[in-house]
C-alpha cells in the first residue's frame, strides 16, 4: 500500500491544477494562484515520500509529469490567458467569436509539455535542471495576479497598469516558453544532506527569499523566480555535465 502513496500525492497535485483552471474560468484568478501554489507543494511532496518510502516507480514518473502539464502548464496558461483578455491594449483579431490573440497564452502548455518530455530522457538532470522547471514558470505566472490584487489594495497604480498590458504579457509567455527549454543549467532546491558545504548555494537562495517575502509580501513572488535566474546563472556550476 505505502507504494501507492507517492502516486496518490500527485494525483491531489493534477486536482489543484484541475480546479485552478476551473476557478480562471471564473475569473478568480486570486483562488486559482492559491491552487497552482498548493499543487506545487504536493509535487514536491510526491517526489519526498517516493524517496523516503522507496516507491520510486516507473509509472510514478509518468504520471508526475502529466500532472504537471495541467498543473504548471494548462492552469497558468488559463491565468495568462485571462488577464490577456481583460487588457485594455489587446490587437483585436475576432476568429469565431474568440479573441485569437489572447491564445498566445497557450504557448506555456506547449513548452511545458517539451521541458517535461525532454527532463523524462534525461538521465543527467539529477543535482541540477537544464531549462526553468515547470513549476517555477508555474508559480511565476500565478503570483501576477496576486501583485496585481495587492497593488490594487495598496492604491500602487502603475503595478495593475503593467499587467493591463497586453503586450507585457505577450513578451512573458514568449521569454518564460523559451527559459523552459533553454540550454541553461539551473541549481535543484533539493537538499540531499545538511551541509553548508554542499547546500550554499540553495541556503543563501533560501535566507533571501524569507527576506523578501517579508519585506514585499506578494511582491515578491515574482522576483523570487527572477533571482533563482539570476543566482543560477551567476553562481551555479554543475558538479557535472547535464542535458
Amino acid at each position: 500500500m505505502h507504494r501507492h502513496i507517492p502516486n496518490f500525492v500527485t494525483l491531489l497535485n493534477l486536482t489543484c491544477g484541475a480546479i485552478a483552471i476551473v476557478l480562471s474560468f471564473d475569473q478568480a484568478l486570486v483562488a486559482a494562484a492559491y491552487f497552482i501554489a498548493l499543487a506545487a507543494i504536493f509535487d514536491f511532496m510526491d517526489g519526498m515520500l517516493a524517496r523516503l518510502l522507496h516507491a520510486k516507480s516507473d509509472i510514478g514518473l509518468q504520471l508526475d509529469s502529466l500532472a504537471d502539464v495541467i498543473s504548471f502548464g494548462l492552469a497558468p496558461a488559463f491565468i495568462l490567458y485571462q488577464m490577456m483578455l481583460a487588457a485594455s491594449n489587446m490587437p483585436v483579431a475576432a476568429v469565431g467569436g474568440y479573441e485569437a490573440m489572447a491564445f498566445a497564452a497557450f504557448l506555456i502548455p506547449a513548452f511545458s509539455a517539451l521541458r517535461l518530455a525532454r527532463f523524462n530522457i534525461d538521465p543527467g538532470q539529477t543535482d541540477g535542471f537544464v531549462g526553468l522547471p515547470t513549476p517555477a514558470n508555474a508559480l511565476y505566472f500565478a503570483s501576477l495576479p496576486l501583485v496585481a490584487a495587492q497593488a490594487a489594495a495598496r492604491d500602487h497604480a502603475i503595478l495593475p497598469g503593467l499587467f493591463d498590458n497586453y503586450w507585457l504579457l505577450f513578451a512573458l509567455a514568449i521569454i518564460f516558453s523559451w527559459l523552459m527549454v533553454a540550454p541553461v543549467p539551473l541549481f535543484s532546491l533539493k537538499l540531499k544532506n545538511l551541509s553548508w558545504h554542499t547546500n550554499k548555494l540553495r541556503y543563501i537562495f533560501a535566507a533571501l527569499v524569507l527576506v523578501l517575502v517579508v519585506t514585499l509580501s506578494a511582491y515578491a513572488l515574482p522576483l523570487i523566480i527572477v533571482l533563482y535566474l539570476l543566482m543560477s546563472l551567476l553562481f551555479y556550476k554543475p558538479q557535472q555535465t547535464v542535458g
